[in-house]
């Protein structure tokens, strides 16, 4: 399970060096083997390999009006391995259509990470406090 927030840099390459609290729980699992994608919200997916097969299992089924989030989703997977630091290549095509600069931030959500660009990740959170939670949070005991 992945939770937390990392305030991060990619190196000049591209390259994300996975801090050392999630290195274990994420790429022991899957040799390493992991799986980068898009997200309509404009942010890259991280997901250990076995994750994202089911995953994509479920995405390749749905019917052909969620056509947009497969291509997003789908058409932006990349498989990538971890290199022997813990870093991980993401790769410029997916950086660019996430608009990632050299400060990100990694969020984790349960099976999964997210990769934000750091201001817009700031922006977006902002934006989507401000709609106001929905009704089903208030069931939560906080």
């Amino acid at each position: 399970m992945f939770q937390g927030t990392s305030l991060l840099v990619l190196d000049a390459k591209g390259r994300l060096s996975l801090p050392a609290k999630y290195r274990e729980s994420l790429l022991v699992p899957c040799q390493g083997e992991v799986t980068l994608t898009r997200h309509p919200d404009g942010c890259v997916l991280i997901y250990p390999r076995a994750e994202w097969l089911q995953l994509r299992t479920k995405l390749a089924s749905l019917p052909y009006s969620a056509r947009a989030l497969q291509r997003v989703m789908m058409g932006g997977a990349v498989d990538v391995t971890a290199d022997a630091s813990g870093r991980l290549l993401v790769p410029n095509d997916l950086r660019s259509m996430c608009g990632l600069n050299r400060e990100v931030t990694l969020v984790g959500l349960g099976n999964h990470f997210e990769l934000w660009d750091q201001s817009k990740y700031m922006q977006f959170e902002e934006a989507e406090l401000k709609k106001g939670l929905p009704p089903e949070v208030f069931d939560l005991v906080l």
